[in-house]
C-alpha cells in the first residue's frame, strides 16, 4: 500500500493550529510535516508544547516565505507516495474528510482531488475560487518538477499547481468536505486588512499566471484536443 504525508503549512493561526494538528496526528497517516512560514504570534510555542504528545517533522522557516515556499518545503521533506496537504485554519475537520480527498487517488480515479469546505462565504456549487482550495490530494512525483517554481509563486502556488496540471492532461476531481468550515479573511482580520490582503494575493496569482504562460497555452491545447 502507498505511504501518506499529510503536509500543514501555517502562518500565524494559533487560534485553529492545535486543533488542525491533533487531528490529522491521529488520523493514519504514515507522516505528518508542519511546516511553521515564520509565523510571530504563538503557533511556534502551540506547536512545540503538542509536539511532546504528538508525533509530526516540524520545520520552522526563519522568516515568512509564502505559502509556495512552505508547501514546496513539505515536498521536499515527504518520504511518501501520497501527499495530502491541509490547511491550518480549518474548523470541524473529520476523518471522513481525509478519506474523501485520498480515495480517488487511491483507486487511480484522478491525479489529484481537490477539497472544497462547505462552510464558507460562497455556496460550493457555484464559487469560482473552489480550485484555489488548500485542500488537496496526489502523487508526489507528479508534482516534484514544479517544486522549485513554487518556491516562488507565493499565494499563487495553487494556480501555478492548477496550471500544471492541466498542461499535463492529468485528471483533477472535486470533492465538497461536508460542514468543513474554512475563514473567510472577513472572519479573520478587520475588512480593510482582508481587502488589503485580496489585493496582495491577486497580484501573486496573476504574476504566477504570467511567469507560466506557456502552461496556459498547454492547457489550451488539451481542452481543444478533448473537444
Amino acid at each position: 500500500m502507498k505511504k501518506i504525508s499529510a503536509i500543514i503549512c501555517v502562518y500565524n493561526e494559533a487560534g485553529t493550529v492545535k486543533d488542525v494538528v491533533t487531528t490529522v496526528s491521529d488520523y493514519f497517516f504514515d507522516e505528518v510535516i508542519v511546516v511553521n512560514d515564520g509565523s510571530t504570534d504563538k503557533t511556534d510555542e502551540i506547536l512545540k508544547e503538542i509536539s511532546k504528545f504528538y508525533d509530526f517533522k516540524y520545520i520552522v522557516l526563519p522568516e515568512n516565505k509564502g505559502k509556495g515556499y512552505a508547501m514546496a518545503t513539505g515536498i521536499e521533506n515527504a518520504n511518501s507516495e501520497i501527499i495530502v496537504f491541509i490547511d491550518a485554519d480549518l474548523s470541524n475537520l473529520t476523518e471522513e474528510h481525509f478519506s474523501q480527498l485520498l480515495t480517488p487517488v487511491f483507486n487511480k480515479e484522478a491525479d489529484m482531488v481537490l477539497g472544497q469546505a462547505n462552510e464558507t462565504l460562497i455556496n460550493y456549487s457555484v464559487n469560482p475560487f473552489k480550485s484555489f482550495t488548500g485542500e488537496r490530494a496526489l502523487l508526489r512525483n507528479d508534482i516534484l518538477t514544479i517544486v522549485d517554481k513554487m518556491k516562488h509563486s507565493r499565494f499563487g502556488v495553487e494556480t501555478l499547481i492548477n496550471l500544471y496540471y492541466q498542461s499535463e492532461g492529468k485528471t483533477v476531481k472535486y470533492v465538497m468536505l461536508d460542514r468543513l468550515k474554512h475563514p473567510s479573511k472577513f472572519d479573520k482580520t478587520t475588512t480593510p486588512q482582508a481587502i488589503k490582503e485580496f489585493v496582495k494575493e491577486g497580484h501573486q496569482i496573476a504574476q504566477t499566471a504570467f511567469k507560466n504562460f506557456d502552461l496556459i497555452t498547454s492547457s489550451i491545447k488539451n481542452i481543444l484536443k478533448i473537444s
